[in-house]
């Protein structure tokens, strides 16, 4: 207990002292983590809105398929983008192994499925004739998807809310791809694993903070998206 005690003293000093080494993997991982839910949202809410309000051959099939890929396993996506980014892959010659572009790209394909699936329920949830008025009021597709867009805010801002939570926290995808390189790829969840692996844990408590701190910030923004959402006429 004493030990434990301790390493808590110790965690809570680096976060209070402002510790570089510590913010440097906070900063990765925010800078990470931003960067792919700002390159994976807007095609998936233009997904989302199509699998909603249109219909096409295979519709089902793809709301299913993302559905399915929501329990996506993160060391399967990181499998997959390290082959494909290896120097045998199709995009070696990139040289992106072991680089941040390598682990936001894992990052977009963790959220993607949960940003389509959790916006194509906003979506779905609307008037069904919201996209016939706004449609006899002039709007063509884009301002046609705009208002739609508008009227779900709530729903969909709490799919970007779960799915920057999911990819922030991943481990599997990050150390696979990005390889925990100190001071460009060892992020938040990387930084844990080895710091516990080492015995070191005084860092890794500090860090499993941040999370806990983020989590709790997360949990806090969904709940007011969903009360929003539901007093909302």
């Amino acid at each position: 207990m004493n030990g434990i005690g301790q390493a808590f003293g110790e965690a809570l000093g680096l976060l209070l002292s402002g510790d570089r080494a510590l913010w440097e993997i906070v900063g990765v991982s925010f800078s990470v983590s931003l960067r792919a839910i700002l390159i994976a949202t807007p095609p998936a809410l233009v997904v989302a809105y199509l699998l909603a309000w249109h219909r096409f051959p295979g519709q089902r099939l793809l709301v299913s398929l993302f559905e399915t890929l929501l329990a996506l396993p993160a060391v399967v996506v990181g499998l997959t983008v390290y082959l494909l980014l290896s120097r045998r892959g199709p995009l070696g010659e990139l040289g992106w192994l072991f680089t941040q572009p390598a682990m936001i790209i894992g990052q977009i394909i963790l959220a993607f499925p949960i940003l389509v699936a959790m916006a194509h329920a906003a979506f779905r949830a609307l008037d069904p004739h919201a996209l016939e008025t706004a449609r006899t009021l002039g709007a063509g597709a884009l301002r046609g998807f705009a208002t739609l867009s508008r009227e779900a805010q709530f729903g969909l801002g709490a799919a970007v809310v779960a799915a920057f939570g999911r990819i922030i926290a991943e481990v599997g995808s990050s150390m696979m791809v990005g390889g925990n390189i100190l001071h460009y790829t060892r992020n938040i969840p990387t930084a844990i694993a080895l710091e516990t692996s080492k015995g070191s844990f005084a860092q890794g408590i500090a860090l499993g903070l941040v999370l806990l701190v983020l989590s709790l910030g997360l949990n806090l923004a969904l709940g007011w998206f969903r009360t929003r959402e539901a007093v909302t006429p």
